[in-house]
C-alpha cells in the first residue's frame, strides 16, 4: 500500500511483540525435556512463573515511566536487548534456583515490552485507527506462541533443550538491528509523506499533559485509571494461566509427549491471533460507522469478555473439543486485550502512556502472579483443574462489569481539573 509507513512501523512493532511470546513459552513447552536434567514439581513450577512475573510486573509499571523519559526509540532498544540477554541465559541453567534467576531477568526486559509497544503506537495512529493498529499488534503474541510449540519441538528433536533458549535470544538481537535502522516516531520520521503526514495530523496535534504536579502514583486517583489497572488484574490472572499451563495441562491431563503438543498447542494461538485483529478492526469499523469511542469500545469489550464462560465446559468434553473451546477462550482474551490495551491511548496524551500503559501492565501481571500461585498450590495438593477453570471463566465478566462502573465515558481524561483538586488537598484547603 503506498503512504503506509506507519503500517510498516507497526509489523516492526508487532515483530518486537511476537519474539517475546515466543521467548515467554519456552519454559512451558520444553519443560518436559529440561525436567530429565533438573527436577521441577508443579508448586516449583508455579514458582518460576511468579519469578517471571514479579519482575514482569515491577517492570512494567516502571518501563512506562523510563520509556517515556528515553523516548520510544532508545527505550524499546534497551529493553530488547536486555530480554533477549536474558532468554539466552536460560540455556545455561543446572537447577531451578538458575532458571528462577533467568525468568526474572527475562521479566525484567519483556515487561518493558507492552508500554512500549502501547508508545509506539501512540505516536503513528490516530483514534479512528488506533485499535486495528494495536489488534494486530496484539496479534504478534498469536505469532510467537503458535511458532512456538512446533519451532521448539523441531530444536528438541535435533539439539537439546539448551538451544531453544539460544536461539530464541538470537532473533531478539536481530530484531534491534531492525528497530535502530526503521524506527522514529512520526514527527520525526523523514520517509514521512506530506499525504500520510495529513493522515496523522490528530497524532501531531496532542498537547503534552502537565504532570509535573501530581506524582506518579497518583494517577490511581483516577477512577478511571484504577479500574484498568482492576479489570487487567483480573482477565490477565486468567490470561497468564492459559499461556504457562495449557502446555502442561495436556502432558498432565491428556498425556501428550512433547510432538503432540508441537502439533495442537498452537491452534489455540492462533485463535489468538484472530480475536486480536477482530476486536481492534471492529471497534474501529464502529468508530468509522458513526459509533463514538465510548460506544465502540464498550460494545467489542462486551462480546469479548461474553464468550469467556465456554472454557467451563472444558473439564467434560473430550480432547478434540477442548482444543475448540481453548480456542475459542484465546480469541475472546486477545480481543479484550486490545481493546484494554488501546483505552490508555484513548485517555491519556502520548507523553504519559506509557506511564498508564505500565500501571495497567502491572496490575495484570500482578494477577498473573497471585492466581498462577494459588493454581500450583491447589494442583499439588490433590485438586483437579475443574476449580481453576471455574475461576479463569468468569474473570473477564467481573473485568468488564468493573470498567462500566469505573469509566463512565472512555475519552480524554481533564488533567487541569484534577490536578487542581490535588494541588488543593496538598495546601490542605478546599478547592
Amino acid at each position: 500500500m503506498k503512504n503506509a509507513l506507519r503500517w510498516k512501523m507497526a509489523i516492526l512493532i508487532t515483530a518486537a511483540i511476537a519474539i517475546s511470546y515466543f521467548d515467554r513459552q519456552t519454559l512451558p513447552v520444553a519443560i518436559h525435556a529440561i525436567q530429565r536434567e533438573i527436577p521441577v514439581s508443579n508448586i516449583q513450577f508455579s514458582h518460576l512463573q511468579a519469578a517471571f512475573l514479579c519482575a514482569y510486573a515491577l517492570m512494567y509499571a516502571g518501563s512506562g515511566k523510563l520509556i517515556d523519559l528515553l523516548g520510544t526509540r532508545k527505550g524499546f532498544l534497551v529493553i530488547m536487548l536486555w530480554w533477549s540477554l536474558a532468554c539466552a541465559s536460560l540455556g545455561l541453567a543446572n537447577s531451578v534456583v538458575f532458571l528462577s534467576v533467568g525468568l526474572f531477568l527475562l521479566g525484567m526486559g519483556e515487561g518493558g515490552g507492552f508500554p512500549a509497544a502501547t508508545k509506539a503506537m501512540a505516536e503513528w495512529f490516530p483514534a479512528r485507527e488506533r485499535s486495528t493498529a494495536m489488534g494486530l499488534m496484539n496479534a504478534g503474541t498469536a505469532v510467537g506462541a503458535v511458532a512456538a510449540p512446533p519451532l521448539i519441538a523441531l530444536t528438541l528433536e535435533y539439539l537439546n533443550w539448551r538451544w531453544v533458549f539460544f536461539l530464541a535470544g538470537f532473533a531478539g538481537l536481530m530484531w534491534t538491528v531492525w528497530w535502530m535502522a526503521e524506527y522514529y516516531p512520526a514527527s520525526q520520521h523523514r520517509r514521512l509523506t506530506a499525504k500520510e503526514r495529513v493522515k496523522l495530523a490528530e497524532v501531531f496535534a496532542q498537547k503534552p499533559a502537565d504532570m509535573q504536579a501530581i506524582r506518579w502514583i497518583d494517577l490511581l486517583r483516577y477512577p478511571q485509571i484504577a479500574g484498568l489497572v482492576t479489570a487487567k488484574f483480573l482477565s490477565d490472572a486468567a490470561w497468564y494461566f492459559y499461556i504457562f499451563w495449557l502446555p502442561k495441562y495436556l502432558y498432565d491431563v491428556h498425556h501428550f509427549d512433547t510432538k503432540q503438543v508441537g502439533a495442537f498447542a498452537w491452534i489455540p494461538y492462533a485463535a489468538a491471533g484472530i480475536g486480536s485483529v477482530l476486536g481492534g478492526w471492529f471497534s474501529s469499523r464502529l468508530i468509522q460507522r458513526g459509533f463514538s469511542v465510548n460506544a465502540a469500545r464498550k460494545i467489542a469489550l462486551g462480546i469479548s469478555a461474553g464468550v469467556m464462560p465456554s472454557i467451563l465446559l472444558v473439564m467434560h468434553s473430550p480432547v478434540q473439543f477442548v482444543i475448540v473451546l481453548f480456542s475459542i477462550a484465546f480469541a475472546g482474551q486477545q480481543s479484550w486485550s486490545t481493546l484494554v490495551m488501546t483505552l490508555p491511548s484513548d485517555m491519556v496524551p502520548t507523553n504519559v502512556v506509557g506511564s498508564v500503559a505500565g500501571m495497567v501492565g502491572f496490575g495484570g501481571a500482578t494477577g498473573g502472579i497471585v492466581f498462577g500461585l494459588v493454581a500450583g498450590e491447589l494442583l499439588d495438593h490433590g485438586f483437579s483443574y475443574g476449580p481453576v477453570f471455574a475461576c479463569v471463566g468468569v474473570f473477564h465478566v467481573i473485568a468488564f462489569c468493573v470498567i462500566l462502573a469505573s469509566i463512565r465515558v472512555i475519552g480524554p481524561i481533564d488533567f487541569k481539573k484534577t490536578l487542581t483538586h490535588t494541588a488543593a488537598a496538598y495546601a490542605g484547603r478546599p478547592t
